[in-house]
């Protein structure tokens, strides 16, 4: 079974790396084996573009912390790249493509000979462009290569006291619009917000707000859904989405469940 030695030496004798780091337990976990490979030699880098939520930049800097790595954070907007904002089903493709010649210009800046992120051996099975991106602009997966699944990352990275290792999976914020809406900064504004506003007022750990064309599709984990059966909270919380926008609100009685409005719509 793969653990988290057999991470640390996959970066012995690398040089110095450069690691794509979300702010998730994936490429956390990344992070501190290529720090404890390499020490000063691994750099850590975050894009705060416009589609990260903001509680995912806060993860990032705070795992930097507790490892002890140094980080870039840098910033652009792919809401300029008109590929990526009509959201056909490459949209990953193009992002990743974009974050990647960034990744690039950082590691010839820092004469860096290596680019990782935290692709892990689950991520292979679904539908991901974006992984293939990465690995066209020549940037390793080593959690993919040596076969960590999702399961056995969170308990390597509770093993080595990564505060992140129960944090739920997140995504970019257009994952929440289905294929062929447009992204816009205004769509992406109100869907962080009520991300926010939904867990505060239902106390769930996982959610998703999609923005079906103006109606919000709210979606928590499955054992979490009790959460959000209580009538009064669903009426204040749809008083609360449908002020900063939205024009209705829903509950998914089945819950979250990745990709599932990977369609392409009208």
């Amino acid at each position: 079974m793969t653990n988290i030695r057999e991470l640390i030496h996959w970066f012995d004798q690398r040089g110095k790396v450069l690691v794509a780091l979300s702010g998730g337990v994936d490429s956390s976990i990344v992070a501190y084996a290529c720090h404890k490979s390499l020490g000063n030699s691994a750099i850590a880098v975050t894009a705060d573009y416009k589609t990260l939520p903001r509680e995912e930049l806060e993860s990032a800097k705070n795992t930097c912390s507790e490892i002890g790595i140094k980080h870039i954070i840098i910033h652009y907007s792919e809401l300029e790249n008109p590929d990526f904002i009509k959201n056909d089903k490459n949209r990953c493709f193009h992002c990743r493509t974009e974050l990647s010649e960034h990744l690039r210009k950082i590691s010839i800046r820092e004469a860096a000979n290596l680019i990782v992120d935290g692709t892990n051996a689950d991520d292979l099975i679904d539908y991901r462009p974006g992984i293939q991106a990465m690995r066209d602009c020549g940037v390793k997966s080593p959690l993919a290569e040596l076969g960590f699944t999702k399961v056995q990352v969170r308990n390597e990275a509770k093993k080595v006291g990564l505060s992140v290792y129960d944090r739920p999976s997140n995504s970019c914020l257009a994952s929440r619009i289905p294929w062929g809406q447009k992204i816009t900064a205004e769509r992406l504004a109100r869907i962080e917000v009520s991300e926010i506003m939904v867990k505060r007022v239902f106390g769930v750990k996982q959610v998703r707000v999609r923005d079906l064309n103006g109606v919000a599709k709210i979606e928590v984990a499955p054992e979490e859904l009790e959460l959000v059966s209580d009538r009064y909270r669903i009426s204040k919380i749809s008083r609360t989405l449908k002020q900063i926008g939205f024009n209705s609100v829903m509950i998914d009685p089945e819950g979250y469940k990745p990709g599932k409005i990977n369609v392409i719509t009208d």
